[in-house]
């Protein structure tokens, strides 16, 4: 089993949980239920009251009472959109197409030069590549998750989208090598076989039903690991990819871990 280390912070946990279970909780979900939920995973109760308190500064949760009249936090519409939009890349099923590509040109006044920073970190981290100064790419099914980003975040005015084909001079795979980190990502896959491999291995070999506070842990760790994996690799086409891409295989232990924990740990949240 894994426990929770540098690799799962609190907050990013608190969105973990959401994503998996909370937004499908009638109501909000009340702080003392978050303690529980979070110290099975073995984040402490101050811990998580400050991470709450961030998220809800950056507009992700917002306050409110349970019927009970307890305190509690629920999604705000942003945070449901940015969920929604994670969905069709956390739980993707199968090869990433090859319909194009999307690029962003971008161009910030010099007055404003401190959004130029805000937009290459935004774009990278939903999956772009650099293939010029001021112009990034990426496959073309990320637009939308792209269009709905930089709009809640006020980027938009600053930003073109274009899509289209790459047509040389050099070799698709060679731009694509030159475009993303390729290494970097697939030692990011490799990070994540090498933690969850053994986990969904061990679970494979158990004949019993899963215990729902095991595998809401399991999942729970397990997805916030994997949430990111999609928007570091952006999905590209395995005919651009090298020989021995551990992307696949990477899904495959996500995939299996869900398939066989995340309902089974939904009866520990109560949904």
């Amino acid at each position: 089993m894994i426990n929770v280390s540098d690799q799962h912070a609190p907050r990013s946990l608190i969105v973990t949980l959401y994503g998996a279970y909370g937004r499908f909780v009638p109501g909000p979900v009340p702080v003392a239920e978050l303690i529980r939920l979070l110290a099975a995973v073995g984040v402490d109760a101050p811990s998580v009251r400050s991470s709450v308190s961030r998220l809800k500064r950056r507009g992700l949760l917002v306050p409110a009472r349970t019927t009970q009249g307890a305190a509690g936090y629920e999604l705000s519409p942003d945070a449901r959109q940015l969920l929604d939009d994670g969905d069709r890349r956390i739980y993707a099923d199968g090869a990433a197409d090859d319909t194009g590509w999307v690029l962003a040109v971008f161009s910030v006044p010099e007055s404003e030069r401190q959004k130029r920073h805000v937009l290459r970190s935004r774009l990278a981290g939903l999956g772009f590549g650099t293939a010029a100064p001021g112009v990034w790419i990426a496959p073309a099914r990320l637009y939308e998750e792209s269009h709905h980003t930089l709009r809640r975040l006020r980027l938009d005015p600053y930003v073109d989208f274009f899509r289209g084909d790459h047509l040389g001079y050099a070799a698709t795979a060679d731009a694509v090598a030159r475009w993303w980190d390729l290494a970097a990502i697939a030692k990011e896959h490799e990070g994540f076989l090498d933690r969850h491999g053994p986990v969904l291995r061990a679970w494979e070999r158990r004949a019993d039903p899963p215990p729902a506070e095991e595998a809401y842990r399991d999942y729970l760790l397990a997805l916030d690991s994997w949430r990111r994996l999609p928007y570091t690799d952006p999905g590209l086409p395995a005919r651009l990819l090298p020989e021995g891409w551990p992307g696949e295989r990477s899904a495959a232990v996500f995939r299996g871990l869900h398939e066989r924990l995340r309902d089974a740990g939904a009866g520990f949240v109560g949904v």
